[in-house]
Parts: C-alpha cells; structure tokens; sequence
C-alpha cells in the first residue's frame, strides 16, 4: 500500500498531494489553472530541488509562511 501525504489544499479544485511508492515519490498538483499535473521523483533531494523551483520565494511576497509550511511539508514526507 501507498502512503500519501497532503501537502497542502484549499478546495478539491487546488492542492498538492505526495504519495510514497518504495522509493519513488510521485507528486500531484491539482490546480483550477492547469487541471492535474503529475511529477515522479526518484529521490527526496530531487522532488526538493523541484519544489524550490516550483515554489520560488518571489512568487510569495507577503505570504512567505505559506511558502515554508509548504516546504517544510515536503521535507517531512
């Protein structure tokens, strides 16, 4: 069985869910902008280097503890 994890959600229309499969983590982002997006990582480093990507500090300006719960719920998967 799969472990998933919720990283965060704020209707059923947009959030980011993590599901732990042996070693790979695959990641879902469901948004009302792109519909679902699914990302497959092989490692932890990997979905982080990702997810600084994806969630980059510019784009929470005024909302930077949004930014770090998101994060930090990525870490702790």
């Amino acid at each position: 069985m799969f472990k998933k994890h919720e990283i965060y959600k704020t209707d059923k229309y947009n959030m980011l869910t993590v599901e732990v499969q042996g070693k790979t983590l695959i990641v879902r982002e469901i948004s009302d902008q792109w519909g679902e997006e699914c990302h497959t990582f092989v490692s932890r480093p990997e979905m982080m280097h990702w997810a600084e990507n994806r969630f980059k500090p510019e784009q929470f300006v005024g909302r930077e503890e949004e930014r770090e719960n998101i994060i930090k719920a990525l870490k702790d998967v």
